[in-house]
């Protein structure tokens, strides 16, 4: 199996859910999940061909993501008709298709031009009051000062050779009072991965830096953010992705009996009385991402 096309094939975009989970039955704390695609592991690219189409959607709204009564991306970072939101390392769209279908404007960026083929051809057709794509390295955006009044930016900054200078172009497209959602790989799931990932994981044009938690907020802050919320989620990613590295699967087929027992097993979990405390206990203990809310002030 040749493994840097498997690493370059999930690493180049930034979500984390198959788009194949449309609207699964409503869960428990009142979540319910209408929307189709994603944010956290698996916007991919070419998503993961799990077992369960369904689960990692749920397992990303009960921890915040995707809330279509609230237009809610994530708890905390609301996109509404007036919004113009600038989605930096895209991917194959999943985030900007959720914002576009609360009537947002988006402006789609990627460094890679299949990728905004890709994100453009899904988010066009929803709607909202425009669609823009850009292919960019970030240095600069090709956008205008004060421009934008949402910016999301997931999975991205461990991969650019300098975040600090990314962060700064991020900031200078947003207006006073925009928002920010940042998120990146959570430590404690990156020392896992170096446990059981190929080293090409972390060699470019992939993982180059791991972003300690208070390293990751002090760059947001020295960009001149104001920080309104950090959270952590992810945990059944976290050993998804470990069991995938051990099983020799491929993203899209991944039909080794372990990994449907895995998601199964997380499936059962959640159906338990209790089961979502559970979770939100492990996506504490060993998450996948880190994630933070900031506002431009």
């Amino acid at each position: 199996m040749n493994v840097r096309r498997r690493l370059i094939s999930w690493l180049t975009a930034k979500s984390q859910l198959s788009e194949s989970a449309m609207t699964p039955p409503q869960q428990k704390d009142d979540v319910e999940v209408t929307c189709s695609g994603s944010n956290g592991v698996s916007s991919l690219g070419d998503s993961p061909s799990i077992g369960d189409p369904l689960i990692g959607l749920t397992d990303a709204a009960l921890r915040g993501w995707f809330q279509p009564k609230t237009g809610e991306l994530f708890r905390g970072f609301p996109v509404g008709v007036d919004d113009v939101v600038a989605d930096v390392g895209c991917g194959d769209g999943s985030n900007a298709a959720f914002c576009a279908r609360t009537g947002a404007s988006v402006i789609l960026v990627d460094i890679d031009s299949a990728s905004i083929e890709k994100a453009t051809a899904r988010v066009h057709p929803i709607g909202g009051a425009y669609v823009k794509s850009f292919v960019s390295d970030c240095a600069p955006l090709p956008l205008a000062d004060l421009s934008v009044s949402r910016v999301v930016c997931t999975e991205v900054l461990e991969h650019v050779d300098d975040p600090k200078a990314v962060m700064e172009e991020l900031v200078r497209i947003g207006r006073p009072g925009a928002l920010y959602l940042l998120s990146c790989p959570h430590p404690s799931s990156e020392a896992l991965q170096k446990e059981l990932a190929p080293p090409e994981y972390f060699q470019k044009p992939n993982h180059i830096r791991i972003f300690e938690v208070d390293e990751f907020v002090e760059l947001a802050k020295g960009s001149g953010l104001e920080i309104l919320e950090t959270e952590t989620y992810g945990f059944f990613w976290s050993i998804w992705w470990g069991l995938f590295w051990k099983t020799e699967s491929s993203l899209g087929n991944v039909s080794h009996p372990l990994m449907h027992a895995w998601e199964k097993f997380w499936r059962q979990l959640l159906d338990l009385p209790g089961g979502v405390d559970v979770k939100h206990a492990l996506d504490n203990l060993l998450p996948k991402s880190q994630l933070i809310i900031a506002r431009k002030p």
